[in-house]
């Protein structure tokens, strides 16, 4: 295909596949858009305005407006929609040659929209109305829009002026995460500053000491990176730049501050606001340390906005739930499925901003999922869609992860007491590939006299899952996912693995090779003899069915939303609690209590070779 016509033919694929653009239920709220198909019909009598026009005046990154709007021909499915930059004309979209292409009147989708019936239940009668939109800086204006026809057939009836940030490249959400050694500590953050603006860095200091400050690396990406539609069409927005700046040589547990700065060429330095965090336990050390683990969360709009197909009802939820906990928190791992932004890269903007008074405290560690990886011919494991043509770009740039290869999202981290091995189900884990090395070796890699509480975690389901789909195919897995992992986590003793991608909550025995080993349910002590299996992907997104029939191994179902917090006490006490998202509160729980022997002992397909020698 001919380059020149290529953009044409992306343009009608993506309209193609906005349905595509979402796995086992649930559309990506702006996939049902047909922007594409919008057409133009000012009225001179339709009017829409926004106020006030320049935001973030006190500092504030995010601001609550007000949009009010006239239609003298009002219809129950008229819409307004957030367009960021705020010109989105034929002049914004992709350059065509070939004067037989028309291009169409809009070439990228809004950020956000609500439908203008919402402002009164009389819209319909009197063509007057009134929304509330809550907006973030995002690197660039914006103007609303008041379209008819509805979704499937916009028509563009007004445009309103536009507003903006007093700085919309000002240093924004900050994301912590653990670096490769255990006195690390990185912080990424996004800004509209490339490096020949100015120079990124991070000021910081243990509490009460002078600061320093480190530089920063900067990355981006264009949309010539992304796989395929909506990401390199209708999903396209300009990602801005993303820096990650190293803090080493950490002191144990103590308290640092510090704030994210752009170095300009007048000597000036644009700062962000001041933040602080608690550095990392020693590894062994004997502590209270409690961690936060879960999958699927998604983002929600605060003002009720892209809330018309129930994608991720429930993130607003489990977000609200980790912040009101934040003192009780030290380390946060979200498995996987992310943003659901399917394509639509302006959602992972929403995202940094929803998790941000969490990730800016305690670092933040994520692992690869569908909808942030697959897609077709690009090599991820499972040929599908699922990614919105993605692949994978948006996620290893604009979060930070300990890993040798940000393509190959699988690494190890140490926290303490405890040593977790993140998998990525996304690209081949069976014996004889690349990740499955680097799984054994990360397992066997345990410290178990310092680090007893070895923790393996992935996307999918690798392990047990009594999921409807999973039963109708009567492994109760992801197909192939244990048959060659099972070996590795009962030779290395892995107490617990974690796993997303079903949205919902589920906890089996202790288990191995679909026998439970151990009759006890909630109070484990001594030799526990195999790996207890948690699927925990209920953060937020549309909740998955069970099977009808329940599994001898499976000790514990909820249909609901919720996270999972484990509690290391010292070297020989593990508090396990599932908790529900709507209310914070303890639905299930078990305890490991047990010495350095037990971990020792021999248990089946885990002895050490022994000799008769003396």
């Amino acid at each position: 295909m001919k380059m020149v016509g290529l953009w044409v033919f992306l343009l009608f694929a993506a309209n193609l596949n906005l349905g595509l653009a979402h796995v086992k239920g649930g559309d990506q709220p702006l996939a049902q858009i047909n922007i594409l198909k919008a057409t133009i019909a000012f009225h001179d009598s339709a009017a829409i305005s926004a106020y006030p026009l320049l935001l973030g005046l006190k500092g504030e990154d995010t601001q609550w407006i007000t949009v009010n709007f006239v239609n003298p021909n009002p219809s129950s499915d008229d819409w307004v929609g957030v367009f960021s930059p705020a010109k989105f004309d034929p002049s914004t979209c992709p350059p065509v040659n070939d004067r037989k292409k028309q291009l169409p009147y809009i070439c990228s989708a809004p950020i956000k929209y609500k439908y203008a019936n919402e402002s009164s239940s009389h819209y319909t009668k009197t063509g007057s109305g009134s929304l509330r939109f809550q907006l973030i800086n995002q690197r660039a204006d914006f103007s609303f829009a008041l379209f008819s026809g509805g979704l499937s057939d916009p028509i563009l009836v007004a445009i309103s002026d536009p507003i903006s940030f007093v700085n919309p490249k000002a240093p924004l959400y900050p994301r912590l995460a653990l670096g490769k050694s255990w006195n690390e500590m990185t912080v990424t953050w996004t800004s509209g500053y490339d490096i020949d603006e100015a120079v990124p860095f991070v000021e910081w200091a243990r509490k009460g000491d002078m600061p320093v400050r480190s530089p920063a690396g900067t990355l981006t990406f264009e949309r010539n990176s992304m796989c395929g539609s909506p990401a390199s069409t209708v999903g396209w927005r300009d990602p801005g730049f993303t820096h990650t700046s190293f803090l080493k040589d950490l002191w144990p547990n103590f308290v640092y501050t510090y704030r994210m700065g752009h170095l300009l060429p007048s000597g000036s330095v644009v700062w962000s606001k001041m933040y602080s965090f608690k550095s990392s336990p020693y590894p062994g050390q004997n502590s209270l340390q409690r961690v936060i683990i879960f999958g699927d969360m998604g983002k929600a709009e605060r003002d009720g906005s892209n809330e018309y197909s129930d994608y991720q009802p429930g993130a607003l939820n489990t977000t609200d739930q980790l912040i009101s906990d934040l003192d009780n928190i030290d380390i946060v791992f979200h498995i996987g499925d992310l943003t659901y932004s399917n394509g639509y890269v302006s959602q992972w903007d929403q995202f940094t901003a929803q998790v941000e008074p969490i990730a800016s405290i305690v670092p933040y560690m994520i692992a690869s999922g569908n909808h942030e990886r697959d897609w077709p011919n690009s090599g991820s494991f499972y040929d599908t869609p699922d990614s919105g043509g993605e692949c994978g770009v948006p996620a290893e740039t604009m979060f930070y992860y300990p890993a040798e290869n940000k393509a190959k999202f699988w690494y190890s981290a140490d926290y303490g007491l405890f040593h977790f091995c993140i998998a990525d189900s996304e690209h081949d884990w069976r014996e004889g590939s690349e990740q499955y090395k680097f799984i054994e070796q990360c397992l066997a890699s345990a410290d178990r006299h310092r680090q007893p509480w070895l923790i393996f975690a992935a996307h999918r389901v690798l392990g047990y899952s009594s999921n409807s789909w999973y039963g109708q195919e009567g492994s109760y897995e992801e197909p192939m996912g244990r048959d060659s992992l099972q070996k590795l986590w009962q030779k290395y003793k892995v107490d617990i693995a974690f796993y997303g991608h079903v949205h919902n909550y589920e906890r089996s025995c202790p288990i191995y090779q679909n026998q439970c080993v151990n009759k006890e349910k909630n109070h484990y002590s001594g030799v526990v003899n195999g790996t207890i299996h948690v699927v925990v992907g209920g953060g937020g997104s549309h909740l998955s069915d069970f099977s009808t029939l329940i599994p001898h191994w499976s000790l514990y179902r909820d249909y609901d939303w919720g996270f999972v917090k484990l509690t290391a006490f010292n070297q020989s006490s593990l508090l396990f609690e599932y908790k529900k998202s709507r209310d914070g509160k303890v639905y299930d729980s078990f305890t490991i209590s047990r010495d350095y022997k037990d971990v020792l002992a021999c248990v089946h397909d885990s002895c050490e070779p022994t000799t008769w020698a003396t």
